[in-house]
């Protein structure tokens, strides 16, 4: 069984931190740490892990263990939503391996994760044990912020772990699902309202593209403002659909596109036949191919 796990941390300006959180991957045998993204503005890390089940379970707890000893929410600021240091972690089930085998990974992580930590750990997903927590906005609603009052109502109780409130930890949301895209495009101006509207244009739920979430938040580090987006299903909304729209959106009002960004890998099908630099993504080789990487760890 072939497993991908990606898992958000908060922590994305501390070099010296995210390497060492990066050393405790890979040091699990068997495992293959294939990409580590961080943004310092989202004030988050990604780190995304390839290989057999037992493996990339023991490397998601060594994250963990890693991430919950070097960082304190307390002291945490950044633009992404988040409840936790370690804070979302899901297993995506890859090269025909059943979601059900994702969704026992991520339980048995979880209940891992809350014994050995003492943290309030919600399932999200195909791994969600409420309909209600199934999307991950929703279990992360009110963030690190209200959590503390969102912990001591019975709507608010975790799934695994005390429903006690740890300032320095938080909580964290581990999942399964399928494949999907983080992908950034920036646009040319430092005007977040424009950012905005054009996140509302694109997303699913206010009627956009199918299968889209987006965000419009600055960058201040970069003097840009980006359009965060997941593609939850590419095979509906690939990749030069997305670029394509927010260009469009982005020039009715008069402002430019800066670049993309990937976060973490994506397959070779999201790109519809498009090259990468038709997307904004010049520097994009097979590193960042989820097709490619996948067949070293088959090999």
């Amino acid at each position: 069984m072939i497993i991908e796990c990606v898992a958000n941390v908060s922590e994305g300006r501390d070099a010296r931190a995210i390497a060492a959180l990066a050393d405790a991957v890979r040091a699990v045998s068997g495992v293959r740490l294939a990409d580590v993204h961080s943004d310092p503005d989202h004030h988050r890390s990604v780190f995304t892990i390839l290989g057999h089940g037992v493996d990339v379970e023991a490397a998601a707890l060594a994250l963990a263990e890693a991430a919950l000893a070097r960082i304190d929410m307390r002291a945490h600021q950044g633009l992404h939503p988040r409840l936790g240091a370690l804070d979302v972690v899901p297993f995506v089930p890859l090269a025909g391996t059943a979601m059900s085998l994702a969704v026992e990974a991520a339980w048995r992580v979880g209940e891992a994760v809350a014994a050995r930590h003492a943290i309030p750990v919600y399932f999200y997903g195909a791994a969600a044990r409420r309909p209600e927590r199934r999307e991950l906005p929703d279990v992360r609603r009110g963030g690190y912020e209200g959590l503390r009052a969102r912990l001591s109502t019975p709507s608010g109780a975790p799934d695994a772990g005390p429903a006690r409130f740890d300032a320095r930890a938080g909580a964290a949301v581990i999942g399964a699902r399928d494949v999907l895209v983080a992908y950034n495009v920036w646009l040319d101006t430092t005007d977040v309202e424009a950012a905005r509207a054009v996140a509302r244009a694109v997303r699913a739920r206010d009627g956009g593209l199918p299968a889209v979430r987006a965000l419009g938040v600055p960058l201040p580090t970069r003097s840009v403002v980006q359009v965060s987006m997941n593609l939850l299903d590419v095979r509906l909304t690939p990749l030069p659909v997305v670029f394509d729209r927010v260009g469009h959106e982005a020039r009715r009002l008069g402002v430019g596109i800066r670049r993309g960004e990937l976060v973490g890998l994506a397959p070779r099908a999201a790109f519809a036949g498009r090259s990468p630099e038709s997307v904004g993504l010049p520097e994009f080789t097979s590193e960042h191919e989820l097709d490619a990487q996948l067949a070293r760890v088959l090999a």
